[in-house]
């Protein structure tokens, strides 16, 4: 371990390396990082890291799942301080949408399908994803959106709102009203 009084000494190892790949995440892409550059920037040994990851590909599973319970706290939060199941859909859409332009490198790790191989999600992962689709599908029947398909469309749209956002293609507000207006016109076409 480093000798520097500043660096890292005891405790949760693991976590120490986790936070400082999470840090790195918010400057730079997820494919960006290496198991180096996470022991500098958590102030330990190089050779640190191997002893909490077997390889990169381990560390980036970490990111990816840390980045996905952020998102789904992001989510669930949206809709349990929603005042009707109209609103919970729209603010669980634009929590998801915020997400990925607030912190592009996270959502791109999520759904990076060499890190989180589709099929086969890790077993942390996977309750997440379910969690995340339970949420879209409960929020969705709630207002009549009840069709086998409506989770699936709801969430390709603001996937799709989010990813377009957060690349640049149109603003953020842009996104969120396009979100709305698409909910109000499938809303329409229940009632």
């Amino acid at each position: 371990m480093s000798s520097s009084k500043s660096g890292y000494h005891h405790g949760d190892l693991a976590r120490a390396l986790e936070d400082a790949a999470m840090q790195l995440l918010e400057r730079m892409p997820a494919a960006d990082i290496s198991l180096r550059e996470v022991a500098r920037a958590a102030n330990v040994s190089h050779n640190a890291p191997y002893h909490h990851f077997s390889d990169r590909l381990g560390l980036l599973k970490a990111i990816a799942e840390r980045s996905m319970a952020e998102l789904l706290a992001a989510v669930t939060a949206a809709v349990d301080g929603a005042r009707t199941p109209r609103a919970a859909l729209i603010d669980a859409g634009a929590a998801y949408i915020r997400f990925a332009v607030e912190h592009p490198h996270a959502f791109d790790a999520v759904y990076d399908p060499t890190v989180c191989v589709p099929g086969a999600p890790t077993a942390t992962m996977a309750p997440l994803i379910d969690a995340l689709e339970r949420v879209l599908a409960e929020g969705a029947a709630s207002v009549g959106l009840d069709a086998a398909t409506d989770p699936l469309s709801l969430w390709s749209l603001i996937h799709g709102l989010g990813t377009l956002a957060a690349a640049g293609h149109f603003a953020l507000d842009d996104a969120l009203v396009a979100h709305e207006a698409a909910v109000d016109r499938l809303l329409a076409s229940v009632g």
